[in-house]
C-alpha cells in the first residue's frame, strides 16, 4: 500500500514572494534549477478528519550528476504572517557545496490563506497578513489549505512527493523559531515508522509545544508559549536541536525543556547567539529601528556544520559532537570579565571577544529588537588590557577558529570566512593620544 503523496504541479515562472534580506543566490550560473508548484491531496488531521488542500513548494536542486541524494524540507516560517525561509539564508552555502536539494514547505494556513502574524517588525500589534491567495490571486488563487489542523500531513506529504521527484533517498525536516516548534510537536506526537524524514534540525524551538490541534484555524505563538514545557524523544531518530541564547531564556523560554542528550538527540546551545541576527537581516537591519546594533554572533556557521553533521548521521555515520549547554545561574547567565556568555558552543566571536554578543536586547525594546538580540561596542581600553597588541587578539582570534572547526562546531570550507570576521581595528580605536 503506497503511502499518501501530493500532487506535484510546476506553475510558471513568477515571483515566488521567498526573498529574504541577502542579495539572492545565482542558481542558475551554478547549474541549478528551481521551479515552484502547486502541490495538492487529501490530508488526515490528528483527530481522524479528511480535508483536501493545494498549497506551494518551492523546490531548488542540483544538477543530478553533483546531487548528494538528500533533501533538507523547510517548513517555511510564517510569524511575520507572511512565509519567510530562514533556513535557506544560514545553510544555502551547505546545501550548495554538499549538493542537497532544498524545497520551502507551505505547510501553514496563515501563509497560504491568510491570518495573524505573530511579530510586528515596527513594533507595534502583529499584522494581519492576506496570505500568498489574498497577494497573488492570479498566481495563487487555487490554493486552499483547510487549516493548521491538517499541517503535520500536508507537510510530510509533500516532503514524499518532492523526494521523488528529486530522486533524493534521505529527507531531513528542517525549520526555525515557529517552524521549529510545529517540527517538534510533529517528532513527539506524528513521526512514526511510515514518515518519509530520515532526521530533523530544530532551529530555536520553544520549550513549550503547540496543540496537536490549534482551537482555531491556525496556530500562533502566543498559543504555543501558553502550553507547557515538554522534552523531545531522544531515541526515535537523528534530531540535532540548534538553540540560541534568546531561545533558551528569552521568550522562546528552552530551560524547563532542556534535556540531556540521547541516543538520536543532540542539543547545541550557541553562546553570543540571538533567535535571529545580521546574517539574516543584513542590509535590512536599519528598518527595525532597534536601539542597539542586532547580535553578530556566529550561529551561520554552527547551523551549517550542525546541518553537515546530521546528515552524516542520519545516513549511519557518527553523531554529531555533544556540547556543553550555557552555563545559566538562577535565572541568568554567567558572564566572563566582558560579560560573554560561559559555556555552549563557542565561537571566536566570544573566545576572541571584542564586543559583547548577546541574544538579548535592551529593556523596552520592540519584541522583533529582543528576538534579534545585540551586539554592544566595548571601550578600547579594556580591549587592549585583555589582548595586549592586535598580533595577540589575532593569534587568539585564529586559535579559537580552529578549535571550533576541530570540535566539529564548524566546517573547514568556512575557516577563510570566520577569519575575515576578526575585529583588530577595535583595539585601535578611541586612542589616548596621552
Amino acid at each position: 500500500m503506497s503511502l499518501p503523496s501530493a500532487v506535484l504541479s510546476p506553475l510558471p515562472p513568477g515571483d515566488h514572494r521567498l526573498h529574504g534580506a541577502r542579495p539572492p543566490v545565482d542558481l542558475e550560473a551554478l547549474g541549478w534549477t528551481e521551479v515552484e508548484h502547486t502541490a495538492s491531496g487529501v490530508a488526515r488531521s490528528p483527530s481522524g478528519v479528511e480535508a483536501s488542500y493545494v498549497v506551494r513548494v518551492l523546490v531548488r536542486h542540483p544538477p543530478a550528476d553533483t546531487a548528494s541524494g538528500t533533501l533538507c524540507a523547510e517548513w517555511l516560517n510564517v510569524s511575520s504572517g507572511a512565509e519567510a525561509a530562514p533556513e535557506w539564508t544560514y545553510l544555502a552555502e551547505e546545501l550548495l557545496r554538499a549538493g542537497h536539494a532544498w524545497a520551502g514547505v507551505s505547510a501553514q494556513v496563515v501563509g497560504v490563506m491568510g491570518g495573524a502574524g505573530s511579530v510586528a517588525v515596527d513594533g507595534g500589534a502583529p499584522p494581519t497578513s492576506p496570505g500568498l491567495v489574498g497577494s497573488d490571486p492570479q498566481r495563487y488563487g487555487d490554493l486552499a489549505h483547510p487549516g493548521d489542523a491538517w499541517c503535520h500531513d500536508v507537510y510530510a506529504q509533500v516532503a514524499r512527493a518532492v523526494r521523488d521527484l528529486v530522486d533524493a533517498d534521505l529527507v531531513l525536516a528542517v525549520g526555525e523559531s515557529q517552524s521549529a516548534c510545529l517540527l517538534s510537536r510533529h517528532l513527539v506526537s506524528v513521526h512514526g515508522p511510515d514518515s518519509p524524514f530520515g532526521g530533523y534540525l530544530v532551529h530555536s524551538r520553544a520549550g513549550a509545544l503547540p496543540a496537536l490541534e490549534p482551537d482555531g484555524p491556525q496556530h500562533t505563538m502566543a498559543a504555543v508559549l501558553a502550553q507547557p514545557p515538554s522534552v523531545l524523544p531522544d531515541d526515535l531518530v537523528p534530531t540535532l536541536v540548534v538553540q540560541t541564547e534568546t531561545d533558551v531564556l528569552g521568550r522562546m523560554r528552552s530551560l524547563p525543556a532542556r534535556q540531556p542528550d540521547g541516543p538520536w538527540l543532540r542539543t547545541w546551545e550557541v553562546a553570543g547567539t540571538a533567535h535571529a541576527d545580521k546574517f539574516q537581516i543584513d542590509a535590512f537591519e536599519e528598518f527595525l529601528g532597534c536601539p542597539t546594533p542586532v547580535n553578530r554572533g556566529q550561529q551561520v556557521f554552527v547551523l551549517r556544520a550542525g546541518l553537515r553533521a546530521l546528515e552524516t548521521w542520519a545516513r549511519g555515520g557518527d553523531a554529531p559532537p555533544a556540547a556543553d549547554p550555557l552555563e545559566v545561574v538562577g535565572e541568568h547567565y554567567a558572564t566572563d570579565d566582558l560579560g560573554t556568555t560561559l559555556g555552549g558552543v563557542r565561537t571566536p566571536a566570544v573566545d576572541a571577544a571584542v564586543e559583547r554578543l548577546s541574544g538579548f536586547a535592551p529593556e523596552g525594546a520592540s519584541l522583533i529588537c529582543q528576538l534579534f538580540g545585540s551586539t554592544t561596542p566595548l571601550p578600547a581600553g579594556s580591549l587592549r588590557a585583555r589582548w595586549g597588541s592586535v598580533e595577540e587578539y589575532l593569534a587568539a582570534y585564529s586559535a579559537a577558529t580552529e578549535a571550533m572547526i576541530a570540535a566539529g562546531f564548524a566546517c573547514p570550507e568556512d575557516r577563510d570566512a570566520l577569519l575575515s570576521e576578526a575585529r583588530p581595528q577595535t583595539l585601535t580605536q578611541d586612542q589616548d593620544p596621552s
